[in-house]
């Protein structure tokens, strides 16, 4: 029971990472979450999935002050207290070169994968603080830690997210708010499938097994990887951690 008490915040909530964070949550004894999507289907799907009166729902563009210090609030009235987020939103954007990249996808990338972290962080110290502090991570990524080509707008956002964090834990400090970066090297989920198929269209597949090689344990990361970092930076476990990055990635960055 490593959540016992605590309330919890997941934004991306509904997407393959946040929904098997949520659950592995609820089962570690976490008293509240709040799940944020931009996506309603996908939270309506997820509400199938979890069925739990711990949890509630809502819709949120995580770019916008306004949305963001509303699902805040909405923690607040519903469980009286934040003492863990997950800003976990983010979005892949296109796969295209820099010259061909369209202006308005890179605005959208950096608004969700950057603002939001940054909106997530300006909206819940405050809370944090109040309780005497807590825990924040960012999903981050390997991308960055190093370049790829042709995904320029999500590879400058995931080294913004860095920046963000290791900021949010100089400032956050003196109040015990803890932050920290989580960064997957490819996840078998959505995200993935989309950006396989924008590298080689219709040869999805054939990415996937390139990317798998590059990989010295053999294999994709999993939600559920992913997820038992984030209990393990939300719990007391790693009440001495902040301000660190960790790389998840079966060894593809080393």
């Amino acid at each position: 029971m490593e959540l016992k008490g605590k309330v919890a915040i997941i934004t991306g909530g509904a997407g393959g990472i946040g929904l098997s964070t949520a659950k592995l949550f609820l089962s570690e004894g976490a008293s509240g979450i709040m799940l944020v999507d931009n996506n309603q289907e996908a939270l309506n799907e997820a509400k199938n999935v979890l069925k739990s009166d711990l949890v509630r729902f809502m819709k949120c563009d995580v770019s916008l002050s306004e949305e963001v210090k509303a699902y805040m609030e909405k923690t607040i009235s519903e469980f009286g207290r934040i003492d863990v987020l997950f800003l976990n939103a983010g979005i892949e954007g296109v796969v295209k070169p820099i010259v061909d990249y369209p202006e308005a996808v890179f605005d959208q990338v950096i608004g969700v994968n950057v603002k939001g972290v940054w909106l997530g962080m300006k909206h819940a110290f405050p809370h944090l603080k109040a309780n005497g502090g807590g825990s924040v991570m960012i999903t981050s990524s390997v991308a960055g830690l190093r370049g790829t080509a042709q995904v320029s707008a999500y590879v400058a956002s995931k080294h913004a997210t860095i920046g963000l964090m290791r900021v949010g834990a100089l400032e956050g400090a003196p109040d015990q708010i803890r932050v920290n970066s989580i960064h997957p090297s490819p996840v078998d989920n959505r995200m993935m499938r989309s950006l396989e198929e924008g590298f080689a269209p219709g040869a999805g597949e054939l990415v996937k097994e390139n990317f798998t090689k590059m990989i010295p344990l053999g294999r994709y990361g999993t939600n559920e990887d992913m997820a038992n970092l984030a209990l393990f930076l939300a719990s007391d476990k790693s009440r001495f951690i902040t301000g660190a990055s960790y790389v998840i990635d079966g060894g593809f960055t080393a």
